[in-house]
């Protein structure tokens, strides 16, 4: 599913034009990304968890030259399923 597959699913099931629902979707992803840039985590009850996690610097190794690469640490998001979610798979 894709972008514009989700915003027409959202449309469909709460009863709203595609341009709402698309400043609606976009207006979820900005504020979760504000909050994890901020260090926060978004809970969805029933859904999961989007949290910010640590990815340590290591050195890395340039596929093209063959020479050694130090890779930066980095903050990554991560996405930490709940049980309904879990239950809903299985």
């Amino acid at each position: 599913m894709n972008k514009s597959e989700l915003i027409d699913a959202i449309a469909t099931s709460a009863d709203l034009s595609k341009a709402a629902a698309g400043r609606a979707l976009d207006g979820a992803m900005e504020a979760i990304k504000k909050s994890l840039k901020k260090g926060g985590i978004v809970t969805l009850v029933g859904f999961g968890s989007f949290y910010a996690g640590k990815r340590a610097a290591r050195t890395g190794r340039n596929p093209r030259t063959g020479e050694n690469i130090k890779i930066k640490a980095a903050k990554v998001p991560k996405f930490r399923p709940g049980k309904a979610l879990k239950d809903a798979l299985n």
